[in-house]
């Protein structure tokens, strides 16, 4: 490289460096005095459903933290896919946010095409917490256990009906994974929300149900379902009498969902770190974990770097999942 050359590559840098720093300045005193006005938390689903009640929880943490509020916009709908879109196409300023469940890592399977790029739309802030399905029943349907389940769905070939949260959600495909390793046939009955599941088998129209344990867990309490097992493989604190599916005669069966918070890409730095810090702080405070873990949540709050890896791994396990049980991708509008 002649000296002319490299003068010019080095002038080059310097102004690129000049013209860059003045904004990189700028985003650090944005983020120092974030957030100056209310923050918007997109959940993905209902109120009342797993999801929002990890996302309230954490929200009230920041709103206090921060002392300006988060404020809840549930946009449910299409398998989580509604308000992930709206996530999307918002200002990556840090002023909105979103908090999806493991539906997340489903839908790239499940749909032909989504509205959004799961790869590219946005930046992973934290894993909030997990918890596995409770496979639920109307007191009215005769069964105490998996195994009376599995027996009534042998007698009765396609007449027991279990309700979701959505298509592609991951009630679903615990329906599709113990109708494969049961070997049974069960209907599933989509509705738009797990709240809206749960009502109906508990008003009777529909038998069963993977629920998540925060919206089951009142119900079970009150008598309103019975609890029939655990989608995890060891059972869980808060409800240590109730068995799980693996060892109630599924051995391996284990279908975990999780809760999780994404910026939109782009996001600047400074301010992804200051959300991400508020959020670690809030899942870790000893209060927020014990009302958490009183509902069956295992709470997590790890880093951007490990949750990319939690979505990256677990997208490739439902791709499995779902190749494996013939589902066929759909268009969203189904």
């Amino acid at each position: 490289m002649s000296g002319a050359i490299r003068a010019s590559a080095a002038g080059f840098a310097a102004l690129l460096a000049a013209m860059t720093a003045p904004a990189a300045a700028q985003s650090t005193r944005d983020a120092a005095g974030y957030p100056t006005r209310p923050v918007r938390m997109i959940v993905v689903f209902p109120p009342g459903s797993g999801t929002d009640i990890a996302a309230r929880l954490v929200a009230q943490e920041l709103s206090e933290r921060f002392g300006k509020p988060f404020v809840i916009d549930n946009r449910a709908g299409a398998g989580g896919m509604i308000g992930t879109e709206a996530a999307a196409n918002s200002n990556p300023d840090g002023y909105t946010l979103l908090v999806v469940s493991s539906s997340y890592t489903i839908n790239p399977s499940v749909y032909a095409k989504l509205p959004y790029d799961p790869n590219k739309a946005f930046t992973p802030i934290s894993m909030l917490g997990s918890t596995p399905y409770l496979l639920v029943a109307h007191p009215s349907v005769p069964v105490k256990n998996v195994r009376d389940i599995i027996e009534l769905a042998k007698a009765k070939p396609n007449q027991l009906n279990y309700a979701t949260g959505g298509i592609g959600v991951g009630s679903h495909l615990a329906g599709e994974l113990f109708k494969t390793m049961a070997k049974v046939q069960i209907t599933m009955v989509p509705y738009k929300g797990a709240p809206q599941a749960t009502a109906d088998v508990v008003a009777g129209q529909v038998q069963l149900s993977f629920s998540t344990m925060p919206t089951a867990l009142p119900l079970v309490r009150s008598g309103k379902l019975t609890a029939v097992g655990l989608t995890s493989l060891q059972r869980v604190p808060a409800v240590p009498d109730i068995p799980t599916l693996a060892e109630s005669g599924l051995p391996g069966f284990e279908v975990e969902t999780w809760f999780g918070m994404l910026a939109p890409a782009r996001i600047p730095q400074p301010i992804l770190k200051r959300v991400h810090e508020g959020v670690v702080a809030a899942v870790k405070k000893n209060s927020v974990r014990e009302k958490l873990t009183a509902q069956g949540y295992q709470p997590v709050g790890n880093t951007p770097d490990q949750f990319a890896r939690q979505i990256s791994n677990e997208t490739a396990k439902w791709t499995g999942v779902v190749k494996a049980a013939g589902i066929k991708p759909m268009n969203a509008a189904n």
